[in-house]
């Protein structure tokens, strides 16, 4: 079964340095029938104007991935990081039993575009912990790349939770087959171009929540970019 929400149809937040698109509620967004998905609870494609971002704030329980699609991102928390990612980084950070930290566009005239995800932990209270991990872009054509994983230390940036998230870039007309285990949930999102998954065609922004489905082929209609997230 596949649940398709479009583009069309997502809450935009625009605070002037910041425009935020969530795919579910957040912040003053509240909208009961989107409270999440599985173990995700936020899916935000947000664009940040240069110099501008997020001071310091505290969260706890939840495991939170950044995704850097264009520009540059500075990250500093009171663990001791301090980190500066671009396109081929993703960031990970496992708030446990707390953390306060600060995000920032780190370029004086380029915006920054990426994607903020949080996800329930598989345990509450567990010692917070920073991860900054890079990926080869070029094994992103035409397969699914796993940028996070609780399952592939060392190729991927760890998260406590039973789930993998996964890049591709596929050309016009190829296509990918998916195998995922029994009871899983998937998750779509497309960054730029269209997908069909399902016999649903998906364009840019357009999120796709499947249930109960051991399987999935995902086709180019045009080249695509986009993101697939397998959840417990």
């Amino acid at each position: 079964m596949i649940n398709l929400f479009p583009a069309s149809e997502r809450h935009i937040a625009d605070l002037g340095w910041l425009r935020s698109y969530p795919a579910y509620s957040f912040g003053g967004y509240q909208d009961k029938s989107r409270a999440g998905f599985s173990v995700m609870r936020v899916c935000n494609d947000d664009y940040i104007a240069p110099g501008r971002g997020f001071g310091a704030h505290p969260h706890s329980d939840m495991e939170i991935v950044s995704i850097v699609l264009n520009g540059r991102i500075r990250h500093e928390d009171n663990l001791g990081n301090r980190v500066v990612s671009s396109f081929g980084e993703v960031q990970r950070m496992s708030a446990g039993s707390g953390v306060i930290h600060t995000e920032f566009n780190d370029s004086p005239d380029e915006e920054l575009r990426l994607l903020q995800l949080w996800f329930m932990p598989q345990k509450r209270g567990a010692a917070p912990s920073y991860e900054a991990k890079s990926f080869d872009t070029a094994k992103l054509h035409n397969a699914l790349l796993p940028v996070v994983s609780d399952e592939l230390p060392g190729q991927a940036a760890l998260i406590a939770q039973r789930m993998t998230i996964y890049l591709s870039k596929l050309d016009r007309n190829q296509s990918i087959h998916y195998e995922a285990g029994e009871g899983r949930n998937l998750f779509i999102y497309v960054i730029e171009g269209k997908l069909a998954a399902l016999g649903q065609s998906m364009t840019a922004m357009d999120t796709a929540e499947i249930e109960r489905e051991s399987e999935l082929t995902l086709m180019a209609e045009e080249d695509v970019f986009f993101m697939l997230i397998d959840l417990p």
